[in-house]
Formats: C-alpha cells, sequence, structure tokens
C-alpha cells in the first residue's frame, strides 16, 4: 500500500485562458493531518473541487491510493471514502443530532433509498449514532433539534455526520471559519481527536489551527504551489510572507485572509 493516500499530478484548471489551478503536484501521507493555506483567490476552493469532481481538470491527473479517479464521478469518488465538508455547515436542521448522523449512516446500510418503510427500521442505527456523537462530545444532545445549535456544535456534529459515512480521506474546507475563540480551540481538538487512523486534508485560515495541528503544510498562490514543509518552514519563508502581507519581513503568524 502507497504511503500518499492523495497525490496530484501536474493537476490544472482553466477557466477562459485564466488558471485557476495551476501545474499543482501534491502528496498526502497516509494517516497524517495536512492543510492547504494561501491567500484569497490561491485557487483553495477550487482544488477541493477538482478532488471532488465538483469540477473537471483541464489537465493532470488525481491519484487516490495509488488508483487513477481522475474521470471519475461525484458518487464514485464518495463511495471510495473521500468525504468532504463545506464552509457552510450542512446539516439538517429540523432533525435532532441523532436523526442528522443516521442520516449519514444510512448509506452503509442500503436503506437510504427505501422510503416506503417506517423510520423505526433505522433504530438499529441509534446505538452507532450515538457512539459518533460521543466522539465529538455531543451526546448530551441527542434529542435536540439542530435549529437550536450554537454554530460551533453544529460543525462538530458535521463531523461525526461526516464519520458516520466511514471516510478514508476527509476533506475539511475552512472547519473553524466564522466562529469565536472557544468554539475554535474545541474544534480544533475534536479535529485532532478524530483524525486517529484517518487522513485529513483541510482548508484552513486560522494558522493558529494550523500551526496547532498540521502535520505539513502546502501553500498555495495564484494557483500554483508556492511552498511546503510544516509550519516553521513555511511561516518563515520569504516567498510566503510576501504573497501574504506583501512582505519579506517579520513571521506568518495569527489569522490571515
Amino acid at each position: 500500500m502507497s504511503e500518499y493516500i492523495l497525490e496530484t499530478q501536474n493537476l490544472n484548471k482553466e477557466f477562459h485562458g485564466f488558471a485557476a489551478v495551476s501545474d499543482v503536484n501534491l502528496r498526502v501521507e497516509r494517516g497524517s493531518i495536512h492543510a492547504l493555506i494561501g491567500p484569497n483567490g490561491a485557487g483553495k476552493t477550487t482544488f477541493f473541487n477538482l478532488l471532488t469532481k465538483f469540477l473537471t481538470p483541464t489537465s493532470g491527473k488525481i491519484l487516490f491510493s495509488g488508483t487513477d479517479i481522475t474521470h471519475d464521478k461525484p458518487a464514485q469518488i464518495a463511495r471510495r471514502g473521500i468525504i468532504r465538508s463545506f464552509q457552510i455547515s450542512a446539516v439538517f436542521p429540523q432533525l435532532t443530532l441523532l436523526e442528522n448522523v443516521r442520516i449519514g449512516l444510512q448509506r452503509r446500510t442500503g436503506l437510504s433509498l427505501h422510503f416506503w418503510r417506517s423510520d423505526k427500521c433505522l433504530d438499529r442505527l441509534n446505538a452507532a449514532a450515538m457512539n459518533l456523537l460521543e466522539q465529538v462530545d455531543l451526546a448530551g444532545f441527542a434529542g435536540e433539534y439542530t435549529v437550536n445549535l450554537p454554530y460551533g456544535r453544529k460543525r462538530a456534529l458535521e463531523i461525526a455526520t461526516t464519520l458516520a459515512m466511514e471516510p478514508e480521506l476527509m476533506l475539511l474546507d475552512e472547519p473553524t471559519q466564522g466562529m469565536g475563540h472557544e468554539d475554535v480551540d474545541r474544534v480544533t481538538q475534536l479535529i485532532k481527536k478524530v483524525s486517529a487512523g484517518r487522513t485529513v486534508l483541510m482548508v484552513e485560515h486560522n494558522m493558529k489551527v494550523v500551526s496547532s495541528i498540521a502535520d505539513k503544510i502546502t501553500v498555495l498562490a495564484r494557483g500554483a504551489v508556492l511552498a511546503e514543509g510544516n509550519y516553521q518552514q513555511v511561516s518563515g519563508d520569504p516567498a510566503v510572507m510576501e504573497a501574504y502581507m506583501g512582505t519579506k519581513a517579520g513571521k506568518l503568524a495569527g489569522s490571515v485572509g
């Protein structure tokens, strides 16, 4: 088995001649937390959209566990175990937390399309759903309607529903966006906790989050890889600081745009 769970080879995406992603070669090590950072417009979200096939590459390859998935459809990507969360929390507000997680668990039961059955047939998923809620410290809120949750706990619930789909690779898009300090710290520790035995590729602006949990960081600028390494290496790179702040002095820190 390859040590790299995900690889991109000379990946490109052009829109009417504009290169949004330019010749990106990325390797994500199995079992690691890999952060993708860069200033606004760097191509991070476009890159995620290419990985999950919301967009088709102009050229290049995407390999997952050594298999070429460049031409897979989004549903095939999900079935392979690549599961993505989005910048905006994607949970069902009028369902309870338990019901939200059960929806994620349904995928592997074959019950997802059996709309004519009573929802009582899903009760057998309750124990597994509670286990996942416990993993993200939400077991005490299992019967609460999601609409009543504060934002940070909704993001934690989204991580639980992502885990319910048994991802080999979790793609987290701005997991701490819009949070206060307390929620940022909670979700940061949660990501570290649930990453055990899994691989995480995350887009994140908050450098405190990145510095505390990322094993490796790739910096994008104008669609291309600008730098790569651990936090100490990239935070002190003059090219990275210039891309973010227009300066060749100082050190990258805090939350950046």
